[in-house]
């Protein structure tokens, strides 16, 4: 059995051709369309109520998946995971059913809290199975770092959960903007509605009992302890620092993807940014500085990549705010959708898309009839964005291909989340010094060593880089 065992999980890893060529019974035995047990991608859900559930839906309508564990620290948040899937084990602690369950798991779906996403992933990558993680792909920069090294470590397939790199929308961006249409782009602007939950708002207070089917101390995961409060769960989470990345966080690695995938950028060398309701906090010691604020813009600084002078902006907004609409635009035409978009100028002329990079047009619009459109020249992805990871998976490491790698998405993740550094220096308070000058010392412009992971202008910016886990927690390559 334990051959048999080991037999099966080489397959998995470096099977691409065995996928078409053989199973333990001939298909036409078996009958069209059926995939062996054997060939299967066995996986596990690691967080699996809202989009965890969501996510494991996806996978499970490829033939080749198949949910054998799920991990959740809350029954009520996992109950229609463990109804859509009741031959599957479940657990309550990732650390036990990696361990109990590592012989049969080929890969897992980690979408808990952005909190625990780097300690459960790196987990599974360190014994070798394929991981799926929801974006953002890290709560922390270094983080995304450790990722991104661990995924050359490991050779396991990865993807982030931004369901809009494998979509249409994205490709044709990609290939109007490679045709030159707009020419060289030099600025970019990027906004969402969110958040659609309560950010900038007091600290939850209050006494409450813990519901019985919520492990408290595992939800709070490497976070700082603090007493069960409601107010966090199950979606909330997000407009705090302890849990969450805010709207940036959220939305980013959707409406941001097409601005990293079509464009000559790495890492930002400066980022500044200005957050909503920060000067009441000027005059009001007790202003809360645990939440996300209500509405932000950042502007960030990125060098080309491509040999070309000059540097390329990219600006974000979120909390309603928006850039100015472009002239091009006429006064009736949508600017974006409704969960955000995106708008690229050029050198020749303006793109503008929806969130996911949705709908890409040249502005103005009547250009799009007007010019000779390039060609369809990159694959597209009609299986989607969770078969297409099945798919790899079963090809394994090096010969299958996903969208959004953590080779990709790992640094994708550090520019974003070096937004939110910028926020939350903004926001930090000095108490050694008095004044309207010196209270917030954040409010300039930081710049970024990205080698070292350093901001190299303002040193307490830095603590916002690597977080402290709390005991028991650990991130170890």
């Amino acid at each position: 059995m334990a051959n048999k065992n080991y037999q099966r999980r080489k397959f998995i890893k470096t099977g691409a051709a065995g996928v078409a060529a053989f199973t333990i019974v001939p298909r036409n035995v078996l009958g069209k369309g059926f995939v062996a047990p054997s060939d299967k991608l066995r996986i596990a859900g690691i967080g699996v109520g809202g989009k965890g559930e969501s996510d494991l839906t996806s996978f499970a309508e490829s033939p080749n998946a198949e949910i054998v564990a799920l991990c959740d620290v809350d029954d009520r948040a996992s109950a229609k995971s463990r109804k859509n899937f009741p031959k599957a084990k479940y657990y309550t602690d990732f650390r036990e059913m990696l361990e109990k369950e590592k012989d049969v798991i080929d890969a897992c779906s980690i979408s808990t809290p952005d909190n625990t996403h780097a300690v459960a992933t790196l987990a599974a990558m360190q014994l070798g199975k394929h991981v799926y993680t929801q974006k953002p792909l890290t709560h922390d920069i270094y983080e995304a770092r450790v990722l991104t090294e661990a995924a050359k470590r490991y050779k396991v397939v990865t993807q982030m959960g931004n369901q809009g790199a494998s979509g249409d929308g994205v490709r044709r961006t990609q290939e109007l903007i490679q045709a030159g249409l707009i020419g060289d782009v030099t600025k970019v602007h990027c906004w969402t509605n969110r958040p659609v939950w309560p950010q900038g708002i007091p600290t939850p207070t209050g006494k409450f009992d813990l519901p019985k089917e919520l492990n408290w101390d595992l939800w709070i995961g490497p976070a700082k302890m603090i007493d069960y409060n409601p107010a966090y769960l199950p979606f909330n989470w997000r407009g705090w620092w302890a849990f969450g990345t805010g709207s940036l966080g959220d939305m980013a690695c959707h409406i941001m993807d097409p601005v990293f995938r079509c464009l000559p950028i790495l890492y930002p060398s400066d980022v500044e940014c200005s957050v909503a309701s920060i000067w009441r906090a000027m005059w009001d010691d007790s202003a809360n500085t645990d939440a996300c604020p209500p509405s932000t813009i950042i502007h960030l600084t990125y060098p080309r990549t491509d040999g070309k002078p000059g540097d390329i902006k990219v600006s974000w907004y979120d909390g309603g705010l928006l850039p100015q609409r472009p002239d091009e635009l006429l006064p009736e035409e949508a600017f974006g959708n409704w969960d955000g978009g995106v708008l690229f100028e050029g050198t020749k002329g303006k793109l503008l898309a929806d969130c996911y990079g949705a709908n890409p047009r040249l502005l103005p619009t009547k250009l799009m009839k007007e010019v000779t459109l390039p060609k369809e020249t990159l694959k597209r992805v009609p299986e989607g964005h969770w078969v297409q990871w099945v798919n790899a998976c079963i090809a394994g490491h090096g010969k299958g291909v996903t969208s959004s790698p953590f080779e990709f998405s790992g640094p994708f993740t550090e520019s974003i989340l070096i937004g939110n550094l910028a926020i939350r220096s903004w926001m930090m308070k000095n108490p050694n010094l008095k004044g309207w000058d010196d209270k917030y010392l954040g409010r300039k412009k930081l710049l970024w060593d990205a080698k070292n992971l350093r901001i190299t202008n303002f040193e307490p910016a830095n603590q916002y880089v690597k977080r402290e886990y709390r005991d028991g927690w650990k991130l170890v390559m």
